[in-house]
């Protein structure tokens, strides 16, 4: 039986991020973007407006252990591992002492995006060894399936391999048990959920809009998308307003190339 999550406990804001660095303005999913400019502007908001950036044991442990969570409680992740993130955005999270979870893409570690297609650059993805040096210096990593698919669209052996032995092989990599999963595109089904707690992690993180409170359980966790195109009015929305659920059918489908 899922557990929901515990009542009472202020609004936790899941923010899902992708790459980090300068781009030229792109015509097309913006959210799979955000310039290194505005990030540190955002990163530095965050910092002196007195929220609480905490890690995603923490909100899991908040959520539905009941261990109090604080007020203005943001968690940072950063979906499929691009070498950016290590150029770009971990350099200003470590300067502020904030956590961030990435999550990758097990079987194409240190290659090329390539689920991103035609029209789009496929940048790279970091290797082994740099996500080891990223976890020495406190950035934790989930799963991100092996291949990056749409779940909800394969069979159930091939999801299962997804699922299960995308987790294996990053605690291969790490010499570390791997707890969080997120969802390629926020598309899922039932079945991926289901096999998702199987296989011993203890989240799931979606590509649902909202709270991370609003969640039915752990393996259907609300984030908030941050853009390209965020300005400070924008960020301020999604932060403060934007935390009633919306969408979150499973099997539905995300226009985030997450």
């Amino acid at each position: 039986m899922m557990q929901p999550p515990v009542s009472g406990q202020p609004p936790v804001s899941i923010l899902m991020y992708h790459q980090v660095g300068r781009f030229p303005r792109p015509k097309a999913h913006r959210a799979v973007y955000c310039d290194v400019g505005r990030f540190a502007w955002q990163m530095g908001w965050l910092k002196r407006a007195g929220y609480h950036v905490i890690s995603l044991e923490e909100a899991w442990q908040g959520l539905f252990h009941g261990k109090p969570l604080p007020p203005r409680a943001v968690v940072l992740t950063f979906d499929d591992g691009y070498e950016n993130f290590a150029e770009h955005a971990w350099p200003i999270l470590r300067r502020h002492g904030f956590p961030a979870t990435v999550f990758l893409v097990t079987d194409l570690l240190g290659q090329p995006a390539r689920w991103l297609g035609e029209g789009m650059a496929q940048p790279p993805l970091m290797n082994a060894a740099r996500i080891r040096q990223l976890r020495a210096e406190g950035v934790s990593f989930g799963s991100h399936t092996l291949s990056h698919p749409r779940l909800s669209r394969l069979e159930t052996a091939q999801m299962r391999r997804e699922i299960f032995d995308s987790k294996a092989a990053l605690e291969d990599v790490l010499g570390e048990a791997v707890p969080d999963f997120c969802y390629p595109y926020g598309d899922y089904d039932l079945r991926a959920r289901d096999l998702v707690a199987e296989a011993g992690y203890r989240t799931g993180l979606t590509c649902i809009r909202g709270a991370a409170n609003t969640a039915d359980n752990a393996y259907e966790l609300p984030r908030k998308a941050i853009s390209y195109g965020d300005n400070l009015v924008g960020f301020l929305w999604k932060l403060h307003m934007k935390h009633e659920r919306k969408g979150g059918r499973p099997g539905a489908t995300s226009n985030v190339y997450s």
